[in-house]
Formats: structure tokens, C-alpha cells, sequence
């Protein structure tokens, strides 16, 4: 593997997993009703997009324009799952062990929010009962749910990959 595309992949993913344990102490310092906003949310997926577009950029320049799509895939998955665990790692010593506490806030503000989107959309009493009793029964905040969506968050930072492998491969001699 060239180095490189190793040095770019493994600094940007621990910058992305710091910038989202930045990003989770601030929420839990300020307002743990802040987990439950869409707009955090939104905001911080742009950032993480933000800087996976800055590193594939910075790796394209530093191989002066000779970038694959396989290379520029790499670059960014590397990135994706160091940022990815080191994230999940946080958030499984923050709720599990230092503020255990805080999951069960959260829950509720969660249970409350996602109660209020459905009364919003007409939803059926039975269905957002339903989806309260699903709701109590987990811990979204376990480690084996936290581990869980780690594997998903892969996943779907995968297939991000794919896109912007695309978008930032260089063109071959037939594309110019």
C-alpha cells in the first residue's frame, strides 16, 4: 500500500474520530437534549463529509493527480473506521462506565422526541405504543448496540466511499 494514501488515511481518521469526541463532549457539557437534534445531526454529518472531501483532495494533490478509484476508495475507508472506532471506543466509556447515568437520560428525551415526530405525522396510537415498548427494551447506548452500529456505520460510510472514490479518482488517458 502506498504510504501516503497509509499517513493520509490513518491521520484524517484519528482527526474524524477527535472531531467526534469534540463533537459528543460538547453535546454532553452543554445539553444532553441536544443528542436528540436533528440538526446536530445534519450539521455533523456535512463535517465528516467536509473532511473526507479535504483528505481525498490533499492525498489526490500529494500523488500528483494519479489517483484510482481503488486508491481513493482506500484512502477514505481507512480513514472512515479509525475515525469510526475511536468514536465508538468513546461513546462505550463515556455511557458505560464514567456517566451511566446519561444513556437513560437520553433514552427518555429520545422516547419523548420520537413520540412527538409521530403524533406529528398522524401516526396510530398503537404504533407509537408499539414503538415505545421497542424503544424501553433497548439500550442504544450498550456496548453491544454501540459495537452494532459501528458495523453499520461502516457500512454506510462504505458505500459514502464508493461515491467520492468516484468523484475523486483521476481520469484515465481515454477520459481526457
Amino acid at each position: 500500500m502506498n504510504e501516503i494514501i497509509k499517513k493520509n488515511g490513518i491521520s484524517y481518521g484519528v482527526i474524524t474520530g477527535v472531531t467526534s469526541i469534540l463533537i459528543t463532549t460538547l453535546i454532553y457539557v452543554v445539553d444532553l437534549k441536544l443528542f436528540t437534534s436533528p440538526w446536530i445531526g445534519f450539521t455533523s454529518i456535512a463535517l465528516y463529509i467536509a473532511i473526507g472531501v479535504i483528505l481525498l483532495s490533499k492525498t489526490k494533490k500529494e500523488l500528483k493527480g494519479v489517483f484510482p478509484f481503488k486508491d481513493a476508495f482506500t484512502t477514505y475507508f481507512i480513514s472512515a473506521v479509525i475515525g469510526i472506532l475511536i468514536s465508538v471506543a468513546f461513546n462505550i466509556i463515556l455511557f458505560n462506565f464514567i456517566d451511566p447515568a446519561a444513556k437513560d437520560t437520553i433514552k427518555e428525551m429520545t422516547m419523548k422526541y420520537a413520540v412527538e415526530m409521530m403524533q406529528k405525522f398522524d401516526t396510530p396510537a398503537s404504533a407509537i405504543n408499539e414503538a415505545i415498548k421497542d424503544m424501553e427494551a433497548n439500550d442504544q447506548f450498550s456496548i453491544g448496540k454501540l459495537l452494532q452500529g459501528s458495523i453499520f456505520s461502516i457500512l454506510f460510510s462504505a458505500l459514502f466511499g464508493l461515491i467520492l472514490a468516484a468523484i475523486f479518482k483521476s481520469k484515465t488517458t481515454s477520459q481526457l
